[in-house]
């Protein structure tokens, strides 16, 4: 039978009660993530012998178990967590979050009890019978642990994780037909937990070719175990700045994809900070060196086929702004580019902080303010 959401999320509090005191509350994904990674992919494998994933021996959920109790146990879970990595080329991935840091988890008993009990929580999900296809398991834990443990930590949210609603209308909106070959590819230049891909990829019953890059590291190794969840068994998720150090080119271009979806952070004030190629990003005009929200727009048209289509999730202001801007957006519309502009309702993103002001705007009015996703193409709609 299926694990139910109210349980996973049951077992997630419970786990962050453990984990409460020794770290900073944005860190408990790191901890909590891994364990539900090991355990997921134990229980996949105990149920089908030709599972993605080889859990090798002394690499597995029940080697975790059977550490409880002793001395030695964060030593012993990393060396397990580091088993599972090596076996599945998953190192540096997998294996980020220090289960022996003293200054974390407690010296001693305190820390022996703590994952004990840790480990204990986890063993009694049992997700044997549930599948990652069409539910977001890890995007789902990290989307309760963001709401929940990680709004102090004074990051955009938004840019790691897109609510499962928004990643649905997305995929739709981009109308890939069901019959798409796996050749057909989708992309997105700052992938996060890797939802959006994933979600868009689905939507044929071939699924489509994965491409992704990521700038933090955390949020990468979380996009590439999304990726294996999932039976994304040949995705190509990047690390690195996608502005000014683009993974997918070919030569002096960039590489061009059939869908492209995202939700770049908002307003980088520094997205130029090292560019050196421009990659004929700005043919509509260059952004404002202190705001980078065109920066990604412009980045997305230019990795689309010449048939390409894409949805990207922008703060308002790319609607109001006026100077270089204005240019920008006088001219992607004279060309037709922008095929659609909607709304979102205020509070979708973690900690953006998208206030509630009104604007006028001409003879329109818009409040409150808010998000808006921004459709655009060099290929036809509908």
């Amino acid at each position: 039978m299926a694990l139910k959401k109210s349980d996973l999320y049951s077992s997630l509090w419970r786990s962050c009660d453990e984990l409460r005191g020794g770290m900073d509350a944005s860190q408990y994904k790191d901890y909590i993530l891994t364990l539900l990674f090991v355990k997921y992919v134990s229980d996949k494998a105990k149920a089908d012998p030709d599972s993605l994933i080889d859990v090798p021996q002394g690499g597995s959920f029940d080697d975790m178990l059977a550490a409880k109790g002793d001395k030695e146990i964060g030593d012993r879970i990393n060396k397990i967590i580091a088993e599972l990595a090596e076996a599945n080329d998953l190192r540096n991935v997998i294996d980020l979050a220090d289960f022996n840091d003293e200054e974390k988890l407690g010296k001693g008993k305190e820390m022996q009890d703590r994952l004990s009990k840790l480990v204990t929580i986890f063993a009694d999900l049992d997700f044997r019978g549930s599948r990652a296809e069409g539910d977001d398991l890890l995007g789902d834990a990290y989307e309760y642990l963001m709401r929940h443990f990680a709004t102090e930590s004074g990051k955009s949210k938004g840019q790691f994780y897109t609510p499962a609603e928004v990643s649905r209308i997305m995929a739709k909106i981009l109308q890939v037909p069901p019959t798409s070959p796996h050749a057909c590819t989708v992309y997105d230049p700052t992938c996060g937990s890797g939802s959006l891909l994933i979600k868009v990829a689905d939507e044929s019953r071939y699924r489509l070719s994965v491409y992704g890059q990521e700038k933090d590291n955390a949020t990468w190794a979380l996009a590439k175990m999304n990726m294996i969840l999932h039976g994304h068994e040949d995705h190509e998720i990047a690390k690195g700045d996608t502005i000014t150090s683009p993974s997918f080119t070919t030569g002096s271009q960039l590489r061009t994809f059939d869908y492209a979806v995202a939700n770049p952070p908002f307003s980088v004030k520094s997205w130029n900070n090292g560019l050196e190629n421009e990659y004929g990003r700005f043919e509509y005009g260059r952004p404002p060196a202190k705001n980078g929200d065109y920066t990604f727009l412009l980045h997305i048209l230019k990795s689309l086929k010449s048939t390409g289509k894409a949805a990207v999730i922008l703060p308002h202001g790319v609607l109001l702004r006026g100077h270089a801007e204005a240019t920008i957006r006088r001219r992607l519309l004279e060309h037709g580019i922008v095929k659609g502009i909607i709304g979102l309702p205020l509070n979708l993103f973690y900690g953006t902080g998208i206030g509630s002001t009104a604007v006028s705007v001409g003879e329109f009015s818009v409040s409150p303010l808010r998000n808006v996703l921004v459709v655009v193409g060099r290929g036809r709609f509908g």
